[in-house]
């Protein structure tokens, strides 16, 4: 029946199978590899004026250029200018045309170098309706 009888073979070695456990944890492993999101960051922080309550939830797969209170452009902790905005941005929104791009504005930066970025990011290929500009 089940188990084991007394007159069984006491030398007989018992064995655990952990092979399906190791299967389990290797098939987690790789769903949360998968399904892991990373964001990339601007990489300085800016001083963003108040916004009045709106919420705006930013997509992870999006381009983020951060405009500073000098009017220093970011993008990827990398400071490129207005003039390098078309050339950092442009390989990725070939590769994904509709990803949108959001530009963060200081409250301090000059309103002229966030429209020459805005400007710079439509030339790069950003489509109109996905660009915006955050005042979180």
């Amino acid at each position: 029946m089940f188990g084991r009888s007394l007159g069984d073979d006491a030398d007989e070695e018992v064995h655990i199978d952990l092979s399906p456990m190791i299967d389990c944890i290797f098939i987690l492993l790789i769903f949360f590899i998968v399904t892991t999101v990373f964001v990339d960051e601007t990489g300085v922080k800016v001083n963003k004026p108040d916004s009045g309550g709106a919420a705006s939830a930013l997509d992870s797969n999006s381009i983020l250029l951060a405009v500073t209170a000098e009017d220093k452009v970011f993008y990827s902790g990398e400071s490129i200018g207005v003039q390098g905005v078309l050339s950092k941005i442009k390989p990725s929104l070939i590769e994904t045309p509709d990803m949108p791009v959001i530009i963060q504005g200081d409250k301090e930066a000059s309103h002229g170098i966030v429209q020459q970025v805005h400007a710079q990011a439509i030339l790069a290929g950003a489509q109109k309706e996905r660009i915006s500009v955050s005042l979180k």
